[in-house]
């Protein structure tokens, strides 16, 4: 999308620009650009594969532009191929800012930022009561409220993205129950605010010493206590308790001054925090544990230090389960220095099965990958012969190489696992099944299964294989009585 972004800029300007830089995104999908030319300020140019996430932000980027709030101005855009211009607002994000300053001032909390902090907490009830007015919520993306169907999202991200990958013990049925109380709890306070959502430091920059917003895309109606937490709980940030207090207290004067209500915003508060936290460890989970990228790791031990001071202070609701799922969380990562390790490479679920057993459900969260229907080819099953043959044994083999169309089979499942397998270690991926399936799941399903397992364990040395076959107990060995398959 250069060459588009590039188009988009010259339409705009009368003259394309004269340096074009790629920046580096902060764990998004989408693309930007730096467009330069003498005697113009410098634009970002944008792509986004999404295009109802684009409409999102740039309705609410207009929206809150309109309210006179600190957000980018949009110079131009085109809709149908998902780019855009917007102000360039430098490269100085308040997480950048506060790691230079604890730099220069080790040993705390730097008083240099703090004004900045301050700042932004004081902007935050602008946002979310200007916001839920100026803001058309048909646009929102991907739900119009942070409701009842949104928090049950965030909730079962953090059990099957970081409980269930990082193998920490719970009953299912004992948080579920946790799960509906705390909602139950949340949804008892104001939900009319703009709820920002990603209202975190690497998503507000620093300019001349003031605060600029982005990445408010996912906004929606909701609770103003959310963002709050979610700004002063960013696990990397790692804020002393005595500046959450001090800037709980700055936000609270803004929020007032805006209509808000004090005692409600307390009372409701520690639950926000809580949900936040395991919304964000979901995405450390996922992003870490899954996609094995090693900048989300960092942060569980901030979390889990975060998780502790939660349960010092008692929850706000009596959760059970869930309090023995952090007290484990706490025992395991709360006094690391350094962050978890993430799965050892990419492995490869390898299995041959039976169609009359049904398709085997693979990974449960993320698909099964491929699953071959070798049943296009001569069954050589219904020899008899062969029927008490498995798909390792030299008959099988020569019967089924003897046919043309076994290595042009082959050729495509070959493609096609190469492409994967090269892009998955790319990307740093931990997973993925293939399955082969045939009527008896005794020759052609094994032999095909037996010859990826041998291919990918010669040609990718790094990745680990295991070959599972599943219909093992049905195969038809000598001694049987039934002779061959029929179809």
């Amino acid at each position: 999308m250069r060459d588009a972004i590039v188009a988009l800029y010259t339409r705009m300007l009368g003259r394309p620009p004269e340096v074009v830089t790629r920046l580096v995104p902060d764990g998004s999908q989408r693309q930007y650009y730096r467009l330069t030319a003498t005697g113009q300020k410098s634009v970002i140019g944008a792509h986004g594969p999404d295009a109802e996430e684009n409409r999102a932000f740039l309705s609410y980027s207009r929206a809150l532009r309109g309210a006179g709030l600190p957000v980018p101005e949009i110079f131009a855009a085109d809709e149908p191929l998902g780019i855009w211009l917007f102000e360039d607002l430098g490269d100085t994000t308040l997480f950048a800012a506060l790691s230079a300053a604890r730099k220069r001032e080790p040993g705390g909390f730097p008083a240099a930022i703090l004004p900045i902090y301050e700042k932004v907490v004081a902007e935050l009830p602008r946002f979310q009561s200007l916001g839920a007015r100026a803001i058309d919520f048909s646009h929102a993306y991907p739900r119009a409220a942070f409701d009842e169907q949104s928090m049950h999202w965030d909730l079962n991200y953090f059990k099957y993205h970081f409980l269930k990958l990082a193998h920490v013990p719970f009953n299912e049925q004992r948080l579920e129950l946790d799960f509906e109380k705390l909602v139950a709890h949340l949804l008892s306070t104001d939900t009319d605010y703009f709820l920002y959502r990603d209202f975190q430091s690497r998503n507000i920059m620093v300019r001349d010493g003031a605060p600029w917003f982005l990445d408010y895309q996912g906004g929606r109606r909701g609770a103003a206590q959310y963002d709050l937490a979610s700004l002063l709980y960013d696990a990397k940030a790692d804020l002393p308790e005595s500046v959450r207090t001090h800037l709980i207290e700055h936000y609270l004067k803004a929020f007032e001054a805006q209509g808000g209500k004090r005692d409600r915003f307390l009372t409701y508060y520690p639950g926000y925090v809580l949900i936040r936290i395991m919304q964000a460890m979901g995405a450390y989970g996922y992003r870490g544990f899954y996609e094995r990228k090693p900048r989300f790791l960092e942060s569980v031990p901030y979390a889990a230090r975060n998780v502790s001071r939660l349960l010092d202070a008692g929850l706000p609701i009596e959760l059970p389960e869930l309090e023995s799922v952090f007290r484990h969380i706490v025992d395991t990562w709360a006094k690391r220095e350094g962050p978890l390790s993430s799965p050892p490479g990419l492995h490869v679920h390898v299995s041959s099965f039976s169609y009359r057993d049904g398709i085997p459900s693979g990974d449960p969260d993320h698909g099964a990958g491929f699953v071959f229907d070798c049943r296009s080819l001569s069954n050589p099953g219904r020899r008899p012969e062969l029927s008490i043959r498995i798909g390792t044994e030299p008959e099988i083999v020569r019967f089924l190489e003897a046919m043309p169309e076994t290595e042009a089979f082959w050729r495509h499942v070959q493609a096609l696992i190469e492409s994967h397998v090269d892009n998955f270690l790319e990307r740093n991926f931990a997973q993925f099944h293939v399955a082969f399936g045939c009527t008896g799941g005794q020759h052609r399903s094994v032999y095909f299964a037996e010859r990826l397992t041998r291919f990918l364990r010669e040609r990718y040395p790094q990745v680990t294989t295991d070959l599972t076959h599943a219909s093992k107990a049905r195969w038809k060995l000598p001694g049987d009585v039934t002779p061959g398959e029929q179809a």
